[in-house]
């Protein structure tokens, strides 16, 4: 069973950091585009970070310098670092795993992240 397993989320003040992981389980994240993403309540999920397989990364301009997407093949897991944080960071968060050049793709089940002092 394919499944994309999200932790590291949770409450932090405003300026703080934390790390998000998305492990891999049934998938060999190595052969995928690795994307983060974040939906707030009655808005649409938006891209936060991605990595290629080459690896190459784009960011949303809103986290550029505040967040650093990588990925660890060796332990089958993608990263997301996060900085600086701001209330308007609060969100829940996805790992996306993309089939490169296609449409097949599958996302993780989500982890919280809340910013507040």
């Amino acid at each position: 069973q394919v499944q994309l397993v999200e932790s590291g989320g949770g409450l932090v003040q405003p300026g703080g950091s934390l790390r998000l992981s998305c492990r891999g389980s049934g998938i060999m994240l190595s052969s995928f585009n690795m994307g983060w993403y974040r939906q707030t309540p009655g808005k649409d999920r938006e891209l936060v970070a991605k990595i290629s397989i080459d690896p190459r990364t784009i960011y949303a301009d809103s986290v550029k310098g505040r967040f650093t997407i990588s990925r660890d093949n060796r332990k089958n897991t993608v990263y997301l670092q996060m900085n600086g944080l701001l209330p308007e960071d609060t969100a829940v968060y996805y790992c996306k795993a993309e089939v490169p050049r296609t449409d097949s793709y599958s996302w993780g089940q989500g982890t919280q992240v809340t910013v507040s002092s």
